[in-house]
């Protein structure tokens, strides 16, 4: 089967907020705290037991830890000359956390980095090449999907859906694509840009699924959720943080609990009709145990798209 033959499909959780809670080796840092990525080469049974700890919960999609293995983000660690190993390392955990299973499946994740072109940080014509190293190792690792998310710019999230399109169409590869946009609780992305934009951008891409990501949880998510049940053809993601980051006793944490999770992504599916399920900061196999349970036997009803 390939991830567009189900009518729902449930992601995994955080990868971060989740391997800070795990034992690793503070020699598998190498001097590099903060840079997750680099564990798929120094710690790889760290990132496996990760992996399947979600595949064991029953997700049916694992990310890759790739979010900042872009040259950008890794050039801030002195780590820029193995983009490729580190996306391909990636990919191989992952599939060795899937094991011989068909129905779980690895999907690439490509984050914003940490400079958007709308800003100055870096002018488009060098992000387009930053996506596209990424890119092109994470397809040659053989990822089944590409999930471009956090999105923060209108300018960015263009130029990688131009950068990713012409290299799948390049290298003759039929590989479903995701993406997701952050909005903050203002109500826009980091620059401004409200949801309806940002749609009207993807129109002209083949995109597996547009939806939202990260920075809040699902309540502040609900109206955008709403717009696109009512304006976007195609499938719409979720995929929140488990409610906002809070500090209790000096240590950030998130709320939400796997049940109240559950039933605020269970109602996305019944009364918007979003597909694509999943979790990001704070999300922990617990969280998605829960929603696998609350979902069964739930699909997105038909939507009628006024636009």
């Amino acid at each position: 089967m390939r991830p567009d033959d189900h009518k729902l499909l449930i992601l995994d959780g955080a990868c971060g907020t989740n391997l800070q809670e795990m034992n690793i080796p503070f020699s598998a840092w190498a001097g590099k705290e903060g840079c997750n990525e680099l564990l798929n080469l120094t710690a790889p049974e760290s990132i496996i037991a990760l992996h399947r700890s979600f595949v064991e919960a029953g997700a049916m999609v694992l990310e890759t830890n790739t979010f900042g293995a872009n040259r950008i983000v890794l050039e801030e660690y002195g780590l820029q000359d193995q983009v490729e190993d580190i996306n391909r390392a990636a990919v191989a955990n992952a599939r060795v956390a899937i094991g011989d299973r068909d129905d779980v499946y690895v999907a690439g994740s490509i984050g914003p980095g940490t400079k958007l072109p709308s800003l100055g940080h870096i002018s488009p014509e060098v992000l387009a090449a930053v996506y596209s190293e990424q890119i092109h190792a994470l397809v040659a690792a053989g990822v089944d999907m590409l999930i471009i998310e956090t999105c923060q710019d209108l300018l960015q999230l263009k130029v990688a859906m131009i950068t990713c399109f012409e290299i799948l169409e390049n290298v003759q590869e039929e590989i479903p694509v995701m993406v997701s946009v952050t909005i903050e609780r203002t109500g826009t992305m980091l620059v401004g840009t409200d949801i309806a934009a940002a749609a009207v951008t993807l129109e002209p891409f083949p995109v597996f699924s547009f939806g939202l990501n990260c920075a809040t949880g699902p309540q502040d998510m609900e109206s955008h959720i709403r717009w696109l049940s009512r304006n976007w053809p195609g499938r719409i993601s979720c995929i929140p943080n488990q409610g906002l980051p809070e500090v209790v006793d000096g240590k950030t944490t998130y709320s939400l609990t796997p049940e109240r999770y559950t039933q605020e992504m269970k109602r996305f599916v019944s009364d918007y009709g979003v597909s694509v399920v999943g979790g990001c900061c704070g999300t922990t196999a617990e969280h998605t145990r829960a929603l696998v349970e609350g979902l069964q036997g739930v699909e997105p009803p038909a939507r009628e798209v006024v636009a």
